[in-house]
């Protein structure tokens, strides 16, 4: 019997992510520059593929192959004869869609693999009974054969993403361990070289070990090329190790991705959208992130777009060293209704920001209004979805010349909608509250964490002209009530200096900033919640992040001591920290269920949430931006890991809580998305239905263009690589 946590359930929630509405009402050149975007985003989102695990491609074009011949509904039929349930078939459409939605097979949310739940005997049953096997027994037979022992294994490395022994990663060569890692690290600032969008593999070569970094790129060739000045490329000595930086990563789907963006090109709206897209295609050509900097400079001047977009290496959560983007392209369409809350919470922003529990030489010199737009997605292409976005995550950027926030609208009406019976740890009494007001609560919290928690902060540098930011003589640190005595030096950024922890920190210090900041009148007024209705969103909005934090065990690995998700670690301290500061604020006891098993109940009292809660987030929120802003690794990491850890000392046993949150959890749901096809003069949107098989669709579709030849491209770049993985 495999232990639940590693398969998709039969039931899992599936939803299909509507933006028809708001599709229809672009122009007809807004919808080309929405569909060549999306084209060259979905291209891109391959490259999650690769950057998952060594089988996740493999067994995509087994399932691409296995459903171009057949649809689900055709196939069924040949899944009867072959001696498979319905429940069996069913679980085979569920581990497809579940492989589509998270770009591998391995959870984009907590980071565990998930195999198909039926014997493995039944799969190959149905594989070799395909019409695909039919028509190609050879090449079916040696793709079902590279993939299927790895499809099903759950070694214990295997089990979950990570580095070195502790699990699976593809960023790294198989070879890599975390001082390896560090030493990279090193040589990326010597060279002043982001770690954004390059693979580490590790050659041992007799007396010393060579390095290989590989840069994404369409480019192949090392030297430099006709529309660059210079090439990064070329072998280094460094700490007496021998670093090789090279070209080529993803050739073949980088190169899609720029063909597509320079057929968007024709169709931006102004200057801005198009010199940004010249220069992501400067970036994926080149394998230069510099010039996708200077793309999200052009993108960030880009106000109020109708249909906006970014793409890229973006995300480091899956990096086991935290300094490696994953590859995510979207497209979105401006709700305007919604869109204009945010705009007014951003007119109130600087009145905001000195409410929060810092001071204010530790905000940034000038508050650079963002656009914040709610969107509707029409193409999300990457690992998962999020409910909302702050970017670019480049801190140079951010700190002096600005960035934009999103809030996904359409993902947020279905992702957070929740039956009474599935909600579970509550009172009975708190349920029909929390159905009523955890979309407008969650609504808030997104806008409070994007602008003014992810927006906020300053970060202390001295460039590599030796000039501060900050008055070095004179700068008291609140905490120590003595001189800063720690910063952040030339090419050193936020990601470089806290690695392994940054994600999980800075998600932590923006949750906190958003439950802070929602029990201010104002803010609550800006989202139209007034009197009762207000303390109700305030209420709930506490009462998920305390519940959100015990449900974040679910990630939580005791073998190795390790959390497999930043944003629900950031939860688990969050719950940590509010259980700590006592007077009964937030209560956590284990109960027996209705059904005999483990059962757990939080509650919050909401008498104390404006004092007892406040100040405790003050004192922790305070803590966490001094660390963040003096570069204090050291400090700002003994801090997160205590309360990070998961043991079962103490008031409350958090590894038998892990237990019952485990018997009790409810898969995250799965998104079916649209696809974009021209039709003469016009694009047509065409939209599926909210099942396993309508997402089976949605794929086999969205790359029938070139099929073949693209699942060639996938394969040759897995076993390229095969054999650093061993």
């Amino acid at each position: 019997m495999v232990d639940s946590q590693y398969y998709l359930p039969n039931d899992i929630g599936v939803s299909a992510l509507h933006c028809g509405e708001a599709f229809h009402l672009l122009s007809p050149q807004e919808k080309m520059y929405a569909h060549y975007l999306s084209r060259a985003a979905w291209y891109g989102g391959l490259v999650v593929l690769l950057q998952t695990s060594p089988e996740s491609a493999d067994i995509f074009v087994l399932l691409q192959r296995i459903f171009r011949k057949q649809t689900p509904a055709q196939l069924e039929q040949v899944a009867t004869a072959a001696g498979l349930s319905s429940e069996e078939y069913q679980a085979f459409l569920v581990y497809a869609a579940g492989l589509y939605a998270n770009m591998g097979n391995y959870k984009s949310f907590g980071d565990t693999k998930f195999i198909p739940n039926l014997p493995k005997d039944k799969l190959k049953a149905l594989v070799r009974a395909s019409q695909a096997f039919q028509d190609q027994p050879a090449e079916m037979e040696a793709l079902w054969d590279s993939c299927s022992c790895l499809l099903y294994s759950l070694e214990n490395k295997q089990k979950q993403l990570g580095l070195g022994d502790k699990g699976i990663t593809t960023y790294f060569s198989g070879n890599c361990c975390l001082e390896d890692a560090e030493l990279t690290q090193k040589f990326l600032d010597s060279k002043k070289l982001s770690a954004y969008n390059t693979r580490l593999f590790k050659k041992d070569s007799g007396e010393k070990a060579c390095y290989e970094v590989r840069l994404a790129s369409a480019v192949q060739k090392d030297c430099t090329v006709e529309g660059e000045c210079e090439s990064c490329c070329g072998s280094f000595n460094f700490e007496d190790k021998e670093f090789t930086v090279k070209r080529g990563d993803y050739g073949p789907l980088m190169e899609k991705v720029c063909s597509y963006l320079q057929q968007a090109q024709t169709y931006a709206a102004n200057d801005n959208q198009r010199k940004m897209l010249e220069e992501y295609r400067r970036s994926f050509t080149f394998g230069s992130v510099d010039a996708h900097k200077e793309g999200s400079r052009y993108w960030i001047k880009d106000k109020g777009p109708i249909v906006e977009s970014y793409i890229g290496f973006i995300e480091s959560y899956r990096d086991p060293f935290g300094s490696r983007g994953e590859f995510e392209g979207f497209v979105a369409v401006v709700n305007k209704a919604m869109s204009e809350r945010f705009a007014r919470l951003v007119s109130s922003a600087e009145v905001l920001l000195p409410e929060l529990p810092w001071p204010k030489e530790f905000e940034k010199d000038t508050f650079l209004k963002p656009d914040f737009t709610s969107l509707d997605v029409l193409t999300f292409a990457g690992s998962g979805i999020p409910a909302g976005i702050n970017i670019p995550n480049y801190d140079d950027i951010r700190q002096s010349e600005g960035f934009k926030n999103v809030s996904l609208g359409n993902v947020l009406a279905v992702a957070y909608a929740t039956q009474k019976e599935k909600l579970t740890f509550l009172e009975e009494e708190d349920k029909d509250l929390f159905i009523k007001w955890k979309g407008p609560s969650f609504e808030v919290q997104v806008g409070l964490h994007e602008l003014l928690g992810h927006g906020s902060g300053k970060l202390f540098v001295q460039d590599d002209n030796g000039k501060f930011n900050f008055d070095q003589s004179k700068m008291m640190n609140p905490e120590t009530g003595e001189v800063v005595s720690s910063w952040y030096r030339g090419s050193e950024t936020w990601d470089s200096k806290f690695t392994t922890i940054a994600s999980s920190y800075e998600e932590c210090r923006a949750e906190c900033v958003g439950l802070y900041l929602c029990l201010n009148k104002q803010v609550l007024s800006i989202f139209g919640h007034e009197d009762k209705d207000a303390e109700d969103v305030v209420y709930i909005n506490w009462l998920s992040m305390v519940r959100a934090g015990l449900l974040g065990l679910e990630f939580y690995t005791p073998e190795s001591k390790s959390w497999r998700q930043a944003h629900m670690q950031a939860r688990f301290v969050i719950l940590r920290v509010l259980l700590e500061a006592g007077e009964g604020l937030v209560g956590l006891k284990e109960v027996t269920g209705q059904d005999g098993k483990p059962d757990a109940r939080i509650t919050l009292d909401r008498s104390k949430i404006h004092t007892v809660g406040k100040n405790a987030i003050h004192r922790f929120l305070r803590k966490l931006q001094v660390f963040k802003s003096t570069a204090d690794v050291e400090g700002g990491r003994a801090l997160y890991d205590n309360y990070s850890t998961v043991d079962n000392g103490g008031a409350h046993d958090f590894l038998r809580l892990r237990e019952t949150v485990l018997l009790r959890k409810e898969d995250r749901k799965m998104f079916v998305q649209a696809n974009t096809r021209v039709s003469g003069d016009s694009v047509e949107l065409v939209e599926y239905e909210g099942s396993a098989a309508g997402l089976i669709q949605s794929f086999t579709e969205r790359f029938q263009d070139d099929a073949e030849q693209l699942e060639a491209d996938l394969l040759a770049l897995r076993k390229r690589d095969a054999p650093c993985w061993c």
